[in-house]
């Protein structure tokens, strides 16, 4: 290995492009703000870096390791071929490769990829999830005994609140029947039913440092949602920037808890990371209830690395520069392989 590490890094693309392309336009572009701000920091490091697109063809990659082989893969590919669920697959290949990569291993992500699968493992681990059963395509449609309205329906195996919207809570049998159809037939995905928690909704980043790190938590605030709009962080809330600002939604740090409480949820984090046998960084997404009752609502392997998304922003606070957490990670890629 040369005193530069060689860095490819990898990310999907919403249409092909070829070996040596240098993605210029698009990283000016703000949908692209992870890969362009994680590429510059990379840059700034001093490391040697190569760029390449996913879009439907695997080959490219390998034709990449074949004839520049790297010293690291930073890995920032969340969808192949327009699939969510087949980035556990791309990771997957990397590990045939035995090149050295950032972020969870293949076995984490086809966990976590499975929200039933998820949180059964939770559950078995006595940590708190909502309640909840999964609705298969082409299987009849039921309320599950035991469980109360409200409900909120997704789609079993998606990321960054793809097919939730206020549709998404229902309150009958007829609305539920009406949402795991659409799931099911528009989103071509088996569908998930929880159980509604109310309550404040926090995002809580772990980092693999030299021991299991979690990081400033940080919290959705509804704003000034109307009374019939669910308080659920449905795709709108999360990603569009003028319903955001219409009704007063931001994402901020954690307003004040009570004595103990920021302990219990790291805690409760710490412990769901190690059950899902996670590594490298993790975002936690859970509601806390008048109560004090912790649920995790999902568990987020490979989070978003855009500056101004939960991780990175949680991991300033706590006093790591954007800089250092991109180095930090590939760190931990070397990690891995050691174990």
């Amino acid at each position: 290995m040369s005193d530069i590490l060689k860095i490819l890094l990898i990310f999907d693309s919403p249409y092909f492009r070829e070996r040596g392309y240098n993605f210029k336009e698009e990283f000016s572009d703000p949908d692209w703000k992870a890969e362009g701000a994680v590429y510059n920091a990379l840059l700034k490091s001093g490391y040697q870096v190569s760029l390449l697109g996913l879009y439907n063809d695997i080959g490219i990659l390998l034709e990449e390791v074949r004839k520049n082989r790297p010293d690291v893969i930073f890995n920032l590919v969340e969808v192949f071929n327009q699939k969510s669920h087949l980035d556990g697959n791309i990771v997957a290949v990397l590990e045939l490769l035995g090149i050295p990569y950032t972020g969870a291993s293949a076995a984490t992500l086809f966990i976590c990829g499975d929200k039933a699968l998820s949180k059964k493992i939770l559950s078995a681990h006595q940590i708190r999830v909502p309640n909840f059963y999964t609705l298969h395509r082409n299987q009849r449609v039921y309320v599950s005994q035991g469980l109360k309205f409200p409900l909120v329906v997704k789609p079993l195996s998606e990321q960054a609140s793809r097919g939730i919207s206020r549709a998404s809570m229902v309150d009958n049998e007829e609305a539920l029947t009406e949402r795991v159809r659409f799931i099911h037939e528009n989103i071509e995905k088996d569908a998930i039913v929880e159980e509604y928690i109310d309550g404040r909704e926090f995002y809580v980043s772990v980092l693999s440092d030299k021991k299991t790190k979690v990081l400033p938590l940080r919290e959705m605030k509804f704003g000034q949602l109307p009374e019939d709009e669910p308080r659920i962080a449905t795709y709108k809330a999360k990603w569009d920037n003028e319903y955001r600002r219409k009704w007063g939604i931001r994402n901020v740090f954690a307003g004040k808890l009570a004595k103990g409480l920021s302990e219990r949820i790291g805690e409760a984090c710490k412990r769901a990371y190690e059950a899902l046998n996670m590594d490298s960084y993790a975002r936690f997404d859970m509601r806390l209830t008048n109560d004090a009752k912790i649920y995790i609502l999902e568990v987020n392997a490979n989070p978003s690395l855009a500056p101004d998304d939960e991780l990175a922003q949680s991991a300033e606070r706590g006093g790591i520069s954007y800089g250092q957490l991109v180095r930090k990670i590939i760190l931990l890629a070397f990690n891995k392989i050691k174990k």
